[in-house]
């Protein structure tokens, strides 16, 4: 079976037999997804005879077929732009480890999303092996000729029963057999396995040789929960970040199936909240104090936990200009929010004692309107929502810039 790539939009459909990228989705691939699916994966919907992708963004891979899905908050069809937009949100989001949004990074020469961490993680890779892999302390068993350490009495008596020669001693190691290497040995392997880019192939191949030789072993959240990096060990920190991006996603098989699964996938709507109150907090001129997730309980039940209102940002709480917002990843078309979304203001504006709320969408241009609310007696009040779309840009900085400029000027 070749590698398949195929590239779509957040929202699209794709049905067996229908070309993408000059390839054609075959039904192999659906029953692949869907045992995929059935696992209560959110990343698509089955519908008939093909999937649905839902709001989340990034990369699938089944098998060998790669699914690199990309957002769109516009009615084009230019994928370059949006992998480019995707990259950056991700980065300044966080997702990606770097220390800001960088045009380097932007124009590694990949063809999808995968292809972008692979060859990150590859380059990282490279730089530790030219400064020189750490070295640690470990104490470990061993059966030797020579006397070092303490001697497990125990074990050398039932051990070295014939061979008088040998001592079994508890001795101290200072070799790359840690845990941070053993980490990134597994990732080597792994991206070795799901990489599709033949220019990567070859560099993949010549980390593998230049690694020294570590045990397999299975990795979890906990094991990553573990690592402290020290000043000898902090120029792992980024390389570590993709692996473990890269290793508590990957899933070896599928059911009973004898496909792999690697799933990278965002929620758009976390990610927009996210670069919005990044934005926000990197062009802050001081003055204002800006909050995500601030937290405000709203219901209490006979029994059980209290219900809280969980606004995305907060600036200036407690303040007379306090102003809550809310992100919604989508496309409005017009600048009327859905009943649903103005509730939700209404209420964020009367627990947070705000004079202004406002939703914010990306869109093709800037556009903004403003409304009040109504009081319980039909009365206009001083509280306002406002609905702002911001036009997504391909120089990142730029957009984050423009976002703070309209958000906090306006």
């Amino acid at each position: 079976m070749n590698n398949l790539c195929l590239t779509v939009f957040e929202h699209q459909a794709v049905r067996v037999g229908q070309y993408v990228n000059s390839s054609v989705f075959e039904h192999k691939h659906l029953e692949a997804l869907q045992k995929f699916h059935g696992l209560g994966v959110p990343y698509f919907s089955l519908i008939h005879n093909g999937i649905k992708f839902n709001e989340f963004v990034g990369v699938l891979q089944v098998g060998q077929l790669t699914i690199e899905v990309l957002p769109k908050a516009d009615r084009g069809t230019d994928k370059e732009k949006w992998r480019k937009v995707l990259l950056g949100i991700l980065m300044v989001a966080g997702v990606i480890d770097v220390h800001s949004p960088s045009s380097s990074l932007l124009k590694l020469k990949t063809n999808s999303i995968l292809d972008f961490y692979i060859e990150l993680f590859v380059l990282e890779m490279e730089y530790l092996l030219h400064q020189g892999l750490v070295k640690r302390y470990r104490k470990t068993e061993s059966n030797l000729t020579t006397l070092k350490g303490c001697i497990q009495f125990s074990k050398h008596i039932r051990t070295n029963v014939v061979h008088r020669e040998k001592f079994y001693v508890k001795h101290t190691i200072y070799d790359h057999n840690h845990l941070l290497n053993m980490i990134l040995h597994k990732t080597i392997k792994l991206v070795s396995r799901v990489n599709t880019n033949v220019a990567l192939k070859s560099r993949i191949g010549s980390l593998l040789l230049s690694f020294p030789s570590l045990g397999d072993w299975r990795v979890n959240e906990e094991q990553f929960g573990r690592i402290i990096f020290d000043r000898k060990t902090e120029q792992y920190r980024k390389a570590v970040g993709i692996a473990k991006l890269l290793l508590l996603n990957f899933h070896p098989d599928v059911v009973k199936g004898k496909e792999h699964v690697l799933a990278i996938m965002f929620d758009m709507n976390v990610l927009w909240e996210r670069f919005v109150y990044r934005s926000l907090q990197k062009f802050n001129n001081g003055t204002t104090t800006i909050e995500s997730k601030f937290t405000k309980d709203f219901w209490k039940p006979e029994s059980g936990l209290n219900v809280r209102l969980i606004p995305d940002i907060v600036i200036n709480r407690g303040k007379v200009n306090c102003m809550v917002l809310d992100t919604k990843w989508k496309n409005l078309d017009s600048l009327k929010p859905s009943s649903e979304d103005l509730r939700q203001m209404y209420t964020y504006s009367n627990y947070y004692q705000a004079r202004r709320t406002a939703l914010i969408y990306p869109g093709t241009i800037e556009r903004i309107s403003h409304g009040l609310f109504y009081d319980s007696s039909g009365v206009l009040k001083d509280q306002s929502c406002g609905v702002i779309a911001l036009p997504v840009e391909q120089n990142i900085r730029q957009w984050q810039k423009n976002i703070a400029i309209c958000v906090l000027e306006h």
